[in-house]
Formats: C-alpha cells, sequence, structure tokens
C-alpha cells in the first residue's frame, strides 16, 4: 500500500473548512494526461490557489494507476518548483464501487467519491458506509452523493436527473459519516447540459433546495458536481475550425460564484477543460494542417486551459490566495 502522505498530498478536510470560513469553493479539475496536470498546477500555483485533482474510474484506466501515483507526486513538487507550495488532493470522481474505492486509497488517493446515488436510500447508504469505515482508517475523506444529475461524463450517464430531496440529507450524513456530500440542484454533466435558442439563458440553479440542505446540516461541505459554464466564445472557436456544437450551455459562472460563498466547498469542473483543450488543438491543425509533432499543438491547448483555469479560480471559485 502507499498512503497518500507519501506522496505530498492532502485530503480535504482542512480545506474544506477553511473555505467554508472564506466563502469559496475549492476548485476540483479533472485530468487524464500530463499537459493538463500542467496546466492545472501552473495556474494554481499562479493564482495561489489549493487544488483538487480528480480522477475518474476511466481515466485511471487510462493514465494507469501506477503512473498517477508519480504523477501526482510530481505535481506537489512542480508547484514547489514553480515557486508555492499549492496543498493538492487528490480524489477520485464517482467511484463506482467500494472496491475501486478500496484500490484508490491503497494506491495513494487522499479522497474518494462513492456514487450511490443511482441506488435506493438504504442501499446508498449502507455502500457508502463501508467505504467511509475502510477510508477513514487511513485518514482518506470521503464524498458521498444524493440526488442524480442528467447528462453523460465518462462512465456516468443518467438521461434524467432528479433534485436531492433536503429531507433525505441529516440521516445520510449521519448514518454514513461520510466527509462531504454532492447534491443536486440543476447542474448537469457533459457539455451539452442544456439546449438554448440564441440569447437565451440556462436555467438557473435550485438555491432553495440547497438553502434548505443548508439548514438540515449547517456546517457541512457540500459539493457540486457537473458545474461546468461552456463558455461560448470557446464553443465558437471550436466550430470555427471544424468542430459541430450546437445550441449548448452551461451553468452560468454568476450561478456558480453565488453557490461558491454559500455551504458549497467544492465545484467540479471538467468538460470546460475538455473544450479548451479541443479548440486549441483544433486551431492549430486547421491552419497548420501539416503539424505532425504534438508539441505544437498539445502545447498550446495547455496554455489555453491554464488561462481558463485562472479565470475560474479567481472570477468564479474565489480560491485565490487561499493556500
Amino acid at each position: 500500500m502507499v498512503h497518500y502522505k507519501e506522496l505530498g498530498l492532502v485530503n480535504s478536510r482542512e480545506l474544506f473548512k477553511k473555505a467554508m470560513a472564506g466563502k469559496y469553493a475549492i476548485p476540483a479539475f479533472n485530468f487524464n494526461n500530463l499537459e493538463q496536470l500542467q496546466a492545472i498546477i501552473s495556474a494554481c500555483v499562479e493564482a495561489k490557489s489549493p487544488v483538487i485533482l480528480q480522477v475518474s474510474k476511466g481515466a485511471r484506466k487510462y493514465a494507469n494507476q501506477t503512473l498517477l501515483q508519480y504523477l501526482a507526486k510530481g505535481a506537489v513538487e512542480y508547484s514547489k518548483e514553480l515557486g508555492v507550495a499549492v496543498p493538492v488532493v487528490l480524489h477520485l470522481d464517482h467511484g463506482d464501487s467500494f472496491e475501486t474505492c478500496k484500490s484508490c486509497i491503497e494506491t495513494g488517493f487522499s479522497s474518494v467519491m462513492i456514487d450511490g446515488s443511482h441506488l435506493s436510500f438504504d442501499e446508498n447508504v449502507k455502500e457508502t458506509q463501508k467505504v467511509v469505515d475502510f477510508a477513514h482508517q487511513y485518514d482518506v475523506t470521503v464524498e458521498g452523493e444524493l440526488g442524480v444529475l442528467a447528462g453523460i461524463e465518462d462512465e456516468v450517464s443518467h438521461a434524467v436527473g432528479h433534485y436531492t430531496r433536503p429531507e433525505e440529507v441529516e440521516e445520510f450524513v449521519k448514518r454514513t459519516g461520510v466527509d462531504s456530500l454532492a447534491i443536486s440542484i440543476g447542474t448537469s454533466h457533459g457539455a451539452f447540459k442544456f439546449k438554448v435558442k440564441p440569447g437565451e439563458l440556462p436555467p438557473p440553479l435550485r438555491f432553495d433546495i440547497l438553502e434548505e440542505v443548508e439548514k438540515r446540516i449547517p456546517g457541512f461541505p457540500i459539493v457540486l458536481h457537473g458545474a461546468s459554464s461552456v463558455p461560448q466564445e470557446i464553443v465558437d472557436e471550436i466550430n470555427k475550425y471544424g468542430g459541430k456544437m450546437e445550441n449548448t450551455a452551461g451553468v452560468s459562472e454568476d450561478q456558480l460564484r453565488r453557490a461558491a460563498s454559500s455551504a458549497v466547498c467544492k465545484i467540479n469542473i471538467d468538460s470546460d477543460g475538455r473544450l479548451a483543450v479541443t479548440a486549441a488543438v483544433r486551431k492549430v491543425l486547421f491552419e497548420k494542417p501539416g503539424e505532425f509533432d504534438p508539441r505544437n499543438y498539445l502545447g498550446p491547448a495547455r496554455d489555453k486551459l491554464k488561462e481558463l483555469y485562472v479565470h475560474k479560480i479567481i472570477h468564479v471559485l474565489g480560491s485565490a490566495g487561499k493556500i
């Protein structure tokens, strides 16, 4: 077993306490490869923000679990090399079973999510409690989920979502011993979250549900999944250089900033990063169709991704300067 402290990582417990007190949210950025990791760490160093590096089950398979250990350790050392020791959490996003969570804990993850939201309430409690009992032996923090987000992202797919029921949160938190709770208040997975007509705004988040959850479990860390904003200028750039993404919209950044000033202390952003990378790669290959050196299109993609994440940290999450 490799414990996360051997890699220089931290769990999310103290980060969440500080975030809730300071009315900001910790960025939870997904990554699959070196360039994404470089962009995340360099953005967090520039903005002086803590970070949660998120890895889905599919990304773990893609990157290889052994390499991930050293990538995570390298991320910690890279931030020091850049001049700022950024607190780094390595988190399993949407763990689908006890076995997956256990394997991640044993290979250096400092935080895991067990997503039992598709199960009955009692089955969700049972599975989450099992993960918590194992994880807490190693001081690994655990995120659970109540409510289902619609959309598709990696191996997570739901055609229809349903909102979290506030009347269930107290019992769930008490019975499971979970450290944070992901809730459903109108966010959605993937880039095609909401279909809107030109000039229309995406539907607002259900802050009434969030406020009721806060009343029932005051001071408890809340998580938002599916919180990419799908910036129209990036979508337009993708389409300009040969892509085809029509009438898609994400969660308003103003809505996310409002959420970040509440009990929401972790906000997940994945699709926006994918869009930024795709836009940059398409631009290079469109303008230079003879280009074949990956460094010459992945390098610009990394730079565009960093720019996006610095913006998110400063203007949306509010975590700049919070290390």
